[in-house]
């Protein structure tokens, strides 16, 4: 088991998960998971602050995720933060992080 590059996030999905069908037979799954924190600031006022994340997951995962995660869906994932770049149709270099997810769990009632 490595911990080299490993992150666990708990959180809501904020869409439907979008599924992608390669010619391989390979699917993909790709869906945005807000993760909120809480503090008080220095007038002693509660915060809340929300994060959002992308998340992919292919194979068996990526099934899971089509069948039982709508939006709105509380889970927690685990897997690997991967980075991407490509170029935008003017030309401009854009960036991507994204957590590759190697393992669900799915939470709440819905």
């Amino acid at each position: 088991m490595s911990l080299r590059n490993k992150v666990t996030l708990i959180g809501y999905t904020g869409k439907e998960v979008e599924m992608v069908n390669f010619d391989n037979g390979n699917i993909k799954a790709s869906v945005s998971l807000a993760t909120s924190d809480h503090y008080t600031n220095a007038k002693g006022e509660k915060v809340e602050e929300t994060q959002w994340h992308n998340l992919i997951a292919f194979g068996k995962v990526a099934e899971i995720m089509e069948k039982y995660v709508p939006k709105g869906k509380e889970i927690a994932v685990e897997g690997k933060l991967t980075y991407r770049s490509y170029d935008d149709k003017d030309g401009v270099k854009r960036y991507i992080t994204e957590v590759r997810v190697d393992e669900i769990l799915l939470l709440g009632g819905k």
